[in-house]
């Protein structure tokens, strides 16, 4: 693995396998939940996703292929409980 340290006003230190380059997520996170890259699993968590954010960014040419529900931005109980 190879890290490199966040500078502000970023956060969290950014994790990367030193093979192939894959983002590993930020797993040296100390909080209760964070971001892992989906890519970087080796078989199926169990887990699907609940939602869909930013999908006002996406490009027109990707296709979103489940029923989860879309926020042009983050959703909106995570607005209210970072207000």
């Amino acid at each position: 693995m190879a890290t490199f340290e966040a500078s502000p006003p970023y956060k969290y230190s950014r994790t990367f396998c030193r093979v192939c380059g894959t983002a590993l997520g930020e797993i040296g996170s100390s909080e209760d939940v964070f971001p892992v890259a989906a890519n970087c699993l080796d078989s199926d968590p169990g887990v699907r996703n609940g939602f869909h954010e930013f999908v006002a960014e996406k490009p027109a040419w990707f296709e979103i292929g489940d029923d989860a529900p879309q926020h042009d931005r983050y959703p909106p109980a995570y607005e209210a409980s970072n207000a």
